[in-house]
């Protein structure tokens, strides 16, 4: 007798799972790559993006408008900062409602729409998902603090203090101060790591954990791609609190120098990573994880042992390489190559002074610009830009500490500007507030907006705009740049960082010069089983060209070339 009746709900749901499972398994080439390996990932800080309504900040309706563009660009998928409700202490990274958008960003039938919009652009939507803390706002905590005997009173971590006016120990938070905030109405420590109205969740009750997976759930179903995961290195703290380590001197803010051994990176965070990565999986979904790592080894650890966990852990010691260094360029690429993982590359973002400032050398810095995005185009791996990256555009740091918005900035005043100069309005054309909005930008845009803007540097073939539109369509089309391997060349050069990328038979080779005066530099590829007869050019920088096996290559050089054999 047949012990299982299959209804056709039965039937509906086994088919569901199916497709899942399809899904999740469904490469976009015959090396089983996945379509976030594929992909082309553009970061929009939405405050400052495109102002759909004129109040002088950026909406969601503003996204939307400028999808075509980004479309047209190389984008595959948009990473949106926090949007969702929030008191704004920290712009959005302190949520109050997971399940909702901001006002000041619009409705979620205007997320929706956007949502829309993108898959007929084929863009994806990426969301930040602030996994670590919630805002001293959000109901969860609200009822936390009502009464100890609140059923949400262990979904975050109080303590009583070690004595009267104590804290229970001595950490410290990342924006200053003791971690420990004194309640009151309970007469308990809660901790955040962040601000005060940043309370820690705490992911060692089960109930948080399947809250927060459900929000991932919820997200997924209204069309999302995937999450960056913020601060996923301080989602789980020493169940005994013990005091850091205290090291000498003092940090930026005053406070003790202290060891953050107790209260980052402890092993429950990979459980956790493992967990949503079974919830993404079943979504067709990526995880892009803030990573802050001080090698590779740890690089490695957010791979998970069976590639289980984040499959794009944004490896941020390639934004510290901040100097254009051939030898450390080599060094990183290689060990992120060689990670087990799927290399994801990033070069400025929200919180790190923007490329354009960090390697441009005053006399140079289109040239250098566009050197860049020939590096990190170019490699085996994922591409995260930062919007206006494409254009040139720079910080404005603020001059006063009076027109800081940024309270990382008030704070640490003047050894820490905060984070305002990378965060200024999309420059997209030479109109008041850069096209921005009709009305004053939140923030003010530098003057180079008058040069560096869309609609400028769309007529001017020699922008650094268009020099991204040529890598990126040649990175979407050439299949050895998508799938081949890497193989550093002329290790030994000082000037030019020059790499190999082969794929079934086919090599490109990339040359860069990294200093301001002419360089040549001649190829012997025997040893990568490529024997050239001639290097034919994909996209190449003004003066930049190849003579057989040999490139030359002007201040700032780009040479992307095909191996031609004999």
């Amino acid at each position: 007798m047949n012990r299982f009746l299959f209804t056709p709900t039965l039937l509906l749901a086994l088919s569901l799972v199916a497709l899942q499972a399809a899904a999740q398994k469904n490469p976009v080439d015959a090396e089983g790559h996945q379509w976030w390996q594929h992909a082309v990932f553009y970061e929009v800080y939405p405050r400052s993006f495109a102002d759909g309504n004129n109040d002088g900040v950026g909406d969601l309706n503003g996204i939307t408008s400028k999808l075509g563009y980004l479309h047209d660009l190389g984008v595959d998928a948009i990473w949106i900062t926090p949007c969702y409700p929030s008191p704004q202490v920290d712009f959005g990274y302190d949520v109050s409602d997971y399940e909702n958008i901001d006002p000041m960003y619009g409705t979620l039938a205007d997320f929706d729409r956007m949502a829309a919009e993108g898959k007929k652009q084929n863009i994806r939507i990426i969301m930040d998902y602030v996994i670590n803390h919630t805002s001293d706002k959000h109901k969860w905590f609200i009822a936390s603090k009502s009464s100890k005997k609140s059923p949400y009173r262990n979904w975050y971590v109080w303590r009583d203090g070690k004595a009267p006016n104590q804290p229970p120990n001595n950490w410290i938070s990342e924006f200053g101060g003791s971690a420990w905030k004194f309640d009151p109405t309970t007469g308990q420590y809660y901790y955040h790591y962040f601000y005060a109205e940043q309370p820690d969740l705490n992911w060692n009750n089960p109930a948080v954990e399947k809250a927060m997976f459900d929000v991932t759930r919820w997200w997924y179903k209204r069309g999302v791609a995937g999450f960056r995961l913020d601060a996923v290195d301080t989602l789980f703290e020493d169940p005994d609190l013990r005091d850091n380590p205290v090291l000498p001197g003092k940090n930026k803010f005053g406070d003790p120098n202290t060891q953050e051994i107790y209260n980052k990176k402890l092993p429950g965070v990979h459980e956790v990573l493992q967990n949503l990565r079974k919830v993404a999986d079943e979504n067709d979904a990526v995880l892009i994880g803030e990573t802050w790592t001080k090698s590779i080894d740890e690089l490695k650890k957010y791979y998970g042992e069976h590639n289980n966990e984040l499959q794009l852990p944004m490896d941020f010691m390639f934004t510290r390489v901040d100097k254009l260094s051939p030898p450390e360029f080599r060094r990183q690429i290689a060990a992120a190559d060689a990670a087990g993982g799927w290399p994801t590359w990033v070069i400025s973002n929200h919180d790190i002074e923007r490329s354009y400032n960090r390697y441009g050398d005053g006399a140079h810095n289109d040239d250098i610009a566009k050197l860049m995005a020939a590096l990190y185009f170019t490699l085996r791996g994922t591409p995260i830009m930062y919007y206006g990256e494409e254009l040139g555009m720079e910080n404005n740091d603020p001059k006063r500490k009076e027109d800081v918005k940024d309270p990382k900035g008030r704070t640490g005043w003047p050894a820490d500007k905060g984070r305002d100069g990378e965060r200024t309005p999309m420059q997209w054309n030479d109109a008041e507030n850069a096209g921005f909005s009709t009305h004053e930008p939140w923030l003010p845009v530098p003057p180079s907006y008058k040069t560096h803007n869309v609609a400028a540097e769309s007529k001017d073939p020699n922008s650094v705009l268009e020099f991204y539109r040529k890598v990126l369509a040649l990175r979407h089309t050439n299949s050895v740049l998508l799938e081949g391997n890497y193989s550093a060349l002329n290790e030994e050069d000082p000037n030019v960082l020059s790499y190999l990328r082969t794929y079934k038979g086919n090599s490109v080779l990339v040359a860069l010069n990294m200093s301001g005066s002419a360089q040549k530099a001649s190829f012997h590829l025997g040893a990568q089983g490529a024997s050239p007869a001639s290097l034919d050019p994909l996209v190449a920088t003004p003066g930049a060209g190849a003579n057989g096996p040999e490139v030359t290559l002007p201040a700032f050089g780009v040479f992307i070339g095909e191996v031609a054999s004999r």
